[in-house]
């Protein structure tokens, strides 16, 4: 048995030990590392670096895998949760397979090194417009070839193309999202809102003969442009599948992103599902007190033929039979959204002013909503702000039952293939309302408790780790947040060091005399408040841990900035000698050392825990 071997079954003694179900490593498509050959400016979980970053995570313990969004994005807006809800990012190819057997050959090896040639040559950071074009051009070029030879009688590629075209009739999404990359490219843009009248409205149920008639035009015109994209999609769907595969056999789930927003590719084939004069937004928050004007769009109540549950159902049917979980981004986008009136020139101002969708049912700056309203007027508090948690005082049970349509959706979905409900992942940040909340319980399903958020003024604040519950998911950051070296820094230079290793000691030390002398360590210690942070996520009740990518590798930069469009927004990616650079990490105290974070957590069960684990905690720091 190796070392490594050795060292993930003691992690998962400990988790088992500790009552922690899962440990999931969270990384979105781009951050993965790509090995030398295979790089082309982008990273992918689908390449032979990717392959390799998954068996890492599973020798370090982990036993899940969180992905973002992997729809498609524009060339001019890199954010995975603006990206398409069906298809994959073409992004995400992982170009190297396709000059091998698996799919006939249909680019050259001397493709693939030009490609690799040209790529700006950072690598732990995406080079996206490169990578974007590139991918494009390079997945056309290999429709186009492997239909030539298929025409030309040679028979493997005869039989790759017979297996796209098999694959191009399984799915209606798959001919929308072809017929709008054809006008995306023959007007230049994807945003189909500045393409003339008449291709703008050409799917959905108010189309007619012309606009059937030009979607034939289309067809004809833009055949390659067709089949390129049918063709990147089969070879992402393949790719997956061997993900997939390859996950399970280093004991991985995947969990996959059911994102809150639609890209334009969606609601150009689908803008009947949606509401005409609302958009949706994040309501004023302690975490953003402006709130944030996102724009989304937001289902329309006043449809009552089924048309967006039946479109949700598809979403998380696709997902779910991709990804063994799913985690629901911002579920009050679901359950109780925040909206704002779409045609107002200053949006912020505009999200400010906005309303919960189901719970105004007399709000005289939104009779518009009225109708909608689930919640009755003597059921709210009026003195509390239209946004505030507790302005919604109690619901019935046929209420929630309305407002729990879409996670009902969910939830049946997950349990009709055999999942638990912990495989169902709620995204719920600084704000809990009633109805939301309400929606959970009905389900038993926790929501995220961000620690580094944690006031260490108001114990009752809903970040801190000593509210978690059994359900929830506890994690250091996000993709939202900065990385925790970066925090730590902080908090030692501006002086809230003292009272978070206080707070972290009590956590962490069950002995009352001991927990000033610890509290002290933690604080001037090099490293001490990043390995205290990082072992507080075990000793909780929660039974889920996340751990964000730039946190395990103890990384300084900011992954994303929400709300600013940065070009440095979602390039962050892991180094491509990983397991060099974690092992460096954790020397100098600031990654993930998961064999002292659990051997301190189970210390902090207190001596009878410890005598009867002393044999794992013992080997648990002899490991280091």
């Amino acid at each position: 048995m190796s070392d490594r071997t050795v060292r993930r079954d003691l992690v998962r003694a400990a988790l088992r030990a500790l009552q922690i179900d899962d440990l999931v490593l969270a990384i979105h498509d781009a951050s993965f590392p790509s090995f030398a050959d295979e790089d082309t400016g982008r990273g992918s979980p689908y390449t032979r670096g990717g392959h390799a970053m998954l068996s890492f995570a599973s020798d370090l313990g982990f036993n899940g895998i969180q992905l973002g969004p992997q729809g498609q994005t524009s060339l001019g807006n890199a954010s995975p949760y603006d990206g398409s809800v069906f298809s994959k990012s073409l992004l995400s190819v992982a170009l190297g397979e396709l000059a091998s057997a698996r799919f006939a050959f249909t680019l050259g090896a001397e493709d693939i090194e030009t490609i690799v040639a040209e790529a700006p040559r950072s690598y732990t950071h995406a080079h996206y417009k490169y990578a974007f074009v590139a991918h494009q051009v390079a997945v056309r070029k290999a429709a186009a070839r492997i239909r030539e030879r298929a025409m030309a009688g040679e028979t493997h590629a005869a039989d790759l193309a017979a297996r796209v075209d098999a694959f191009s009739k399984h799915a209606a999404w798959l001919w929308h999202d072809a017929i709008f990359e054809a006008l995306a490219q023959s007007h230049g843009t994807d945003d189909w809102r500045s393409w003339p009248a008449a291709d703008q409205r050409l799917l959905g149920p108010h189309a007619g003969a012309a606009d059937r008639a030009r979607v034939a035009q289309i067809e004809r015109a833009s055949a390659g442009v067709i089949d390129a994209w049918l063709f990147g999609q089969f070879v992402l769907d393949e790719q997956h599948a061997l993900l997939r595969e390859h996950a399970h056999a280093v004991g991985l789930r995947l969990f996959g992103d059911l994102q809150v927003g639609f890209s334009l590719r969606d609601t150009w084939s689908r803008a009947d599902l949606f509401m005409a004069s609302y958009v949706m937004g994040a309501p004023p928050s302690r975490t953003n007190p402006q709130g944030q004007p996102w724009g989304y769009p937001v289902f329309d109540p006043s449809r009552t033929d089924g048309a967006p549950l039946s479109f949700m159902r598809a979403r998380v049917d696709k997902l779910l039979g991709e990804c063994d979980g799913v985690r629901i981004d911002h579920p009050h986008g679901i359950v109780c959204p925040w909206v704002y009136v779409a045609t107002e020139s200053d949006a912020a101002l505009s999200v400010m002013r906005g309303a919960r969708l189901f719970e105004s049912p007399d709000d005289p700056a939104h009779p518009a909503l009225a109708p909608m309203a689930i919640v009755r007027p003597y059921e709210l508090d009026r003195s509390m702000p239209l946004y505030a948690d507790e302005r919604v005082l109690q619901l019935s049970e046929l209420e929630v039952a309305r407002y729990a349509i879409y996670v009902d959706e969910i939830v049946r979905a997950a349990e009709a293939r055999g999942r638990p409900k912990s495989s169902i992942v709620c995204e719920v940040l600084s704000t809990c309302p009633l109805p939301l909340r309400r929606v959970m319980d009905r389900h038993g399903l926790g929501r995220f408790r961000v620690t580094q958020k944690a006031s260490m003024t108001n114990p009752d604040d809903g970040y801190r780790s000593d509210k978690a519950g059994p359900p929830d998911w506890i994690m250091i950051g996000n993709h939202d947040t900065d990385p925790l070296s970066l925090v730590a820094e902080r908090w030692r230079a501006n002086g809230a060091a003292v009272d978070r290793a206080a707070y972290l000691a009590s956590r962490l030390e069950p002995n009352l005399a001991k927990r000033a002398h610890l509290a002290h360590a933690i604080a001037t210690e090099p490293g001490g408040l990043e390995r205290a942070m990082f072992a507080e996520l075990f000793a909780s009740r929660a039974r889920h841990v996340m751990v964000f990518f730039a946190d395990l590798f103890g990384m300084r930069e900011i992954y994303n900035t929400p709300g600013a469009l940065r070009p440095e927004n979602w390039m962050m990616r892991v180094p491509r000698d990983f397991r060099r650079a974690h092992a460096e990490a954790c020397a100098r105290g600031v990654g993930l050392d998961l064999d002292l974070a659990l051997a301190t957590a189970m210390r902090s069960r207190g001596d009878a825990f410890v005598r009867s684990h002393q044999d794992l905690i013992g080997a648990l720091e002899r490991t280091r």
